[in-house]
């Protein structure tokens, strides 16, 4: 396993093991839970756990050389995971790694410029010794190969990720800096949440119960409520929720597809808003601006209707099966020829 420095450990914290690396500085489960000096590492974990519900990624504190800000930048984060166990809600640790994600995203954009050289090096070592990726340099541009390529891609739904809009060669794909590590937010993401799933459980400290309860109440805020949709729903909308269930990020066309349907087939903006608290940019004043003018209760009053099936084809959101022929819209799924 490739050995990290401590700038390395602060930028990516996940790699850590959080048990031995608070052993290894000196603190104790015990001292950090009870003493008082220690409380600012609670603090700031979380604010980074509130920073990742709210849909944010939690920022670096500056001069990211100084030993103790490292110190406090890797704490953090292995406290956070602590709370995070103690508190068992899904709902946080997915957001959680979604946020921590997005941060070691940029972190990596930056690593894997070319000069320097080490930095390039190290982050390249890090993709392919976390998610066997081989990533290569080739004349000013990043490439991997089409097979890691496909089986990531697969995850997005935007017409340029599609492979004939990729430049192919010598069976490689060629990408920028920020396509790149892109590419890996899923597996990054999938990584952290499973690093604190198969965490060992950490015994309740009184310094914790605090934090830990108001992480449950927190938990509270994203409690899905059932949205009924009467009849089948069509495969488009099916993989649009499951995408939000997911905590993965829907292009606004698939959003706005599925807004529509669901508004068009009776449901309230009220009832539909639930479903995209999983949404990793997830805002509700922005959710329910939203959807109150696709309904027509704001705005100019105009009710949106959802999208032709040619117009999801072009946005490659179509994800028909042998019930959609003949129908030209989602709204005709399920009724009878």
């Amino acid at each position: 396993m490739l050995k990290l420095g401590p700038v390395e450990i602060a930028k990516y914290p996940f790699v850590e093991d959080a048990s031995s690396y608070i052993r290894d500085i000196g603190i104790t489960l015990e001292k950090l839970g009870t003493d008082p000096d220690l409380q600012i590492f609670i603090d700031m974990a979380m604010k980074r756990i509130r920073t990742a519900a709210d849909g944010g990624v939690y920022e670096s504190l500056p001069d990211m050389l100084d030993k103790r800000r490292m110190m406090f930048e890797t704490l953090s984060f292995l406290v956070a995971v602590i709370l995070l166990k103690l508190c068992g809600m899904q709902t946080l640790i997915r957001r959680f790694a979604l946020a921590e994600a997005r941060r070691a995203e940029k972190n990596l954009g930056v690593d894997l410029r070319i000069h320097p050289a080490d930095k390039f090096e190290l982050a390249k070592r890090l993709i392919g010794d976390l998610f066997s990726v081989n990533i290569e340099y080739i004349n000013g541009d990043l490439s991997v190969p089409v097979q890691d390529y496909l089986t990531r891609a697969i995850n997005f739904h935007e017409r340029e990720w599609n492979l004939v809009n990729r430049r192919v060669s010598k069976g490689r794909v060629y990408l920028t800096r920020h396509e790149t590590v892109r590419l890996l937010r899923t597996e990054i993401s999938s990584y952290i949440q499973a690093k604190i799933r198969s965490a060992k459980m950490p015994t309740m400290q009184s310094g914790f119960e605090k934090p830990v309860t108001e992480l449950i109440d927190l938990a509270k805020r994203f409690a899905s409520e059932t949205v009924i949709v009467s009849g089948e729903h069509p495969p488009c909308i099916k993989h649009a929720i499951e995408i939000l269930e997911r905590g993965e990020n829907l292009p606004h066309s698939g959003r706005f597809m599925l807004a529509t349907f669901l508004l068009n087939r009776g449901q309230s903006v009220e009832q539909i808003a639930p479903l995209f608290k999983n949404a990793p940019d997830y805002n509700e004043r922005t959710t329910m601006y939203q959807l109150r003018n696709l309904s027509g209760e704001s705005g100019g009053g105009t009710k949106y209707t959802c999208p032709s099936c040619e117009k999801i084809k072009s946005n490659d959101m179509c994800f028909a099966n042998e019930k959609c022929d003949g129908i030209f819209t989602p709204l005709h799924f399920g009724r009878k020829k």
